[in-house]
C-alpha cells in the first residue's frame, strides 16, 4: 500500500477515536449532575409538604401532608422537619394562603385553633359560618369530623288545612347538600390516639354556607327538626365530573394546572341548595298520607259522610208540610204515594 494512503487512513482513525471519546465525555458529564442531584434529594432531611393542592381555608387532615426528602442546602428554618414536628399536632389547623401540591409548609402557613381569626381564616371567600344543634341520633353518632361534608335534612309534620280531625302528613326532605363541617362543639381538630381517630359525642356542629343558605337554615330550625347525613368522598368527585361535563363548571381557557385545581376544588366544596328530594309517610307505610288534600276539598271518608247526611236529611224532610221533618218513626216504614204526595207510614199500623 502507498505510504501516503496509509498515513491518511491512520489520521482518519485517530480523528474518529477522538470524536467518540469527546461525545462520551459530553454525555457522561450531562448525566452526572442529575445523578448527583438525585443523590442529594435522597440523602437530605425530610420536610413536610402538601400531598395535594391546599386552597385557603382547607382544614388539615391526616392525608393532607407527608414528609419528603429535600436537598439540605434548600431547607429553610420555617420548614417542618421530620423528628422535630408532630403531624398529629397540626391536624385541625387551617391553611392561611394557597399551597400547591409538593410545596413545603412553613410555620406561618397555618392558623391553629384558638388563634385570633381562626374561624374567619377557615371560611372561603363570600362564605359564612352557622351553628346548628344536633344529638347523637341526628349527628351520625359522632362520626362527623371537621373537614367532612354533610347533607341537611328537615323533618316536619304538616296538618291538613281546614280539617281538625284529618290525618297529618309526616315528611322528611333533604334541603341542603355538600355542607363543609368547620367544627364540632368548639373543637376544630381531631384527637388521634395510636393512629386512630377518637370518636366523641357533640351537641353542636358549625358548617360553612353562603349567606342565602344561612337564612334557609335559620327558617328550617323553626319549621321542624334538623338532622345530618354524612356524604361519601366519592359523591363530590362524581358530581364534579358531571358538572364539568354538563358545562356548569367552566375551566378558564389557558389556565395552568394549579389554577384548574383551584377552580375544581372551589366547585367541589360549594354548598348546594337545589335538587331537593323528599319522602312522605305514604312512601313508608300504607296507613300514612302520601300528600295533603287540596284546600277546601274533603277526603273520601268525609265525602261519603257528607253524602249520607244529605240523603238522610232528604228522606227525613220528604213529604213533610212546609219542609218540616216528620216525627221520628220507630220500626220499619213504607213509602206511600197518593197522587203528588208521598208519605212514610210505619209498617203494621
Amino acid at each position: 500500500m502507498d505510504k501516503r494512503k496509509l498515513m491518511l487512513l491512520l489520521g482518519a482513525l485517530v480523528v474518529a477515536i477522538g470524536t467518540a471519546l469527546a461525545a462520551r465525555s459530553m454525555l457522561g458529564g450531562g448525566a452526572a449532575p442529575q445523578a448527583q442531584a438525585a443523590q442529594q434529594v435522597a440523602q437530605g432531611p425530610k420536610v413536610m409538604v402538601a400531598q395535594r393542592a391546599l386552597p385557603v381555608g382547607t382544614i388539615i387532615t391526616q392525608d393532607s401532608l407527608v414528609f419528603q426528602a429535600w436537598p439540605k442546602e434548600m431547607v429553610k428554618d420555617a420548614y417542618f422537619l421530620e423528628g422535630e414536628a408532630d403531624l398529629n399536632k397540626l391536624l385541625g389547623t387551617v391553611v392561611r394562603f394557597p399551597i400547591t401540591a409538593g410545596q413545603p409548609l412553613t410555620q406561618g402557613a397555618l392558623v391553629r385553633p384558638g388563634d385570633r381569626g381562626f374561624l374567619a381564616a377557615a371560611l372561603g371567600p363570600g362564605m359564612r359560618a352557622v351553628t346548628i344543634t344536633v344529638s347523637a341520633k341526628t349527628g351520625v353518632a359522632g362520626f362527623i369530623f371537621p373537614g367532612d361534608h354533610v347533607d341537611l335534612m328537615l323533618t316536619q309534620t304538616v296538618s291538613p288545612a281546614g280539617e281538625d280531625g284529618g290525618q297529618p302528613l309526616n315528611t322528611t326532605e333533604t334541603v341542603l347538600r355538600n355542607l363543609r363541617v368547620l367544627a364540632t362543639d368548639q373543637s376544630t381538630d381531631q384527637e388521634v390516639v395510636d393512629g386512630k381517630t377518637v370518636v366523641k359525642a357533640f351537641s353542636t356542629v358549625t358548617i360553612e354556607v353562603t349567606p342565602k343558605i344561612a337564612e334557609k337554615i335559620a327558617v328550617s330550625e323553626k319549621i321542624g327538626a334538623l338532622s345530618l347525613s354524612l356524604r361519601s368522598l366519592a359523591d363530590n368527585q362524581s358530581e364534579l365530573e358531571r358538572a364539568v361535563a354538563s358545562g356548569q363548571v367552566k375551566l378558564p381557557t389557558g389556565a395552568s394546572k394549579d389554577e384548574e385545581q383551584r377552580v375544581l376544588s372551589a366547585a367541589m366544596n360549594r354548598p348546594q341548595d337545589t335538587g331537593s328530594t323528599f319522602v312522605t309517610g305514604g312512601d313508608v307505610s300504607r296507613f300514612q298520607r302520601r300528600a295533603l288534600p287540596r284546600a277546601g276539598s274533603a277526603d273520601g271518608a268525609s265525602k261519603f259522610a257528607n253524602a249520607m247526611g244529605s240523603m238522610i236529611k232528604a228522606v227525613a224532610t220528604a213529604g213533610a208540610p212546609q219542609g218540616q221533618p216528620l216525627p221520628v218513626q220507630t220500626g220499619p216504614v213504607v213509602r206511600v204515594t197518593r197522587g203528588k204526595n208521598t208519605t212514610y207510614e210505619q209498617a203494621g199500623k
